[in-house]
Order: structure tokens, then C-alpha cells, then sequence
């Protein structure tokens, strides 16, 4: 576990063995506040950054569409990894 903005994340999965903690923290921005679960790619070795939603199943970004998402927004076989808001005890 890791904490970023006073937001405490858990590393989900990661493909490629990409994570890098720093890197998370500078890339990461307010914007992302309203999701818990942020899907980190490397698309020509540049980290994105997209959050996605566990609570709204009508969302776009429904954590259901992470799949669509890698296969038709990323690079084929691209490094990523999936992070995971924890609520604080």
C-alpha cells in the first residue's frame, strides 16, 4: 500500500512488472479523486493515467470496461498496472 494526496491506494495487478511508485505520485491529479481504481499504461514509454468507477454500472468507465480499455485504447501487450482505492479504517 501506498499513499498519494492523503488517499491511501493498494497495487491490484501489474503487467510486466511496470509499477513505479513516484512515477504514480507525479502523474497523479485531482481529477482522479472521483475514482477507485486507476488503470496506469505505458504507451511509448509515457505513463496515462485513467480512473474508472466500481459503484456506478452505468458508468463508461465501469471497472467492468478496464478489459476494453486495455485491448482498444492501449498498445497491444503494453506494461500496466491497476491500483485500488482503500477506504481508511
Amino acid at each position: 500500500m501506498f499513499i498519494v494526496d492523503k488517499k491511501t491506494f493498494e497495487l491490484v495487478k501489474q503487467h510486466r512488472d511496470c509499477f513505479v511508485e513516484d512515477l504514480f505520485k507525479q502523474k497523479y491529479t485531482e481529477a482522479l479523486d472521483k475514482y477507485d481504481v486507476i488503470v496506469g499504461d505505458f504507451s511509448s514509454n509515457i505513463l496515462r493515467l485513467k480512473g474508472f468507477t466500481s459503484k456506478n454500472q452505468e458508468s463508461t468507465n465501469y471497472v467492468n470496461t478496464i478489459p476494453d480499455y486495455l485491448n482498444e485504447s492501449c498498445n497491444y501487450n503494453c506494461p500496466y498496472f491497476i491500483v485500488k482505492k482503500v477506504k481508511s479504517v
